[in-house]
């Protein structure tokens, strides 16, 4: 069972890298950009569980560990 974890800034936290990414995009002339957010991608290998066991690991783990919960947010899909 694999899983992928999308952990990204909460819509009310500021993203100084989003911003950055943004202005120099727009230097490079695209300027329709209006929002860059940046975020982490973490993939795992949970072995061989259930879904129902993976999806009960990884509620915990992204809780616990993976994102902070105080300014990030999480998803995730169960491959």
């Amino acid at each position: 069972m694999k899983a992928k974890v999308f952990v990204t800034l909460k819509k009310s936290i500021a993203d100084p890298q989003g911003n950055a990414i943004k202005n120099a995009l727009h230097k490079l002339g695209y300027t329709n950009t209006e929002e860059v957010r940046i975020g982490k991608l973490i993939e795992l290998d949970l072995g061989d569980i259930t879904a129902e066991e993976a999806e009960a690991q990884l509620e915990k783990m992204c809780a616990g560990l993976l994102a902070n919960t105080v300014i990030e947010e999480y998803k995730y899909e169960i491959i």
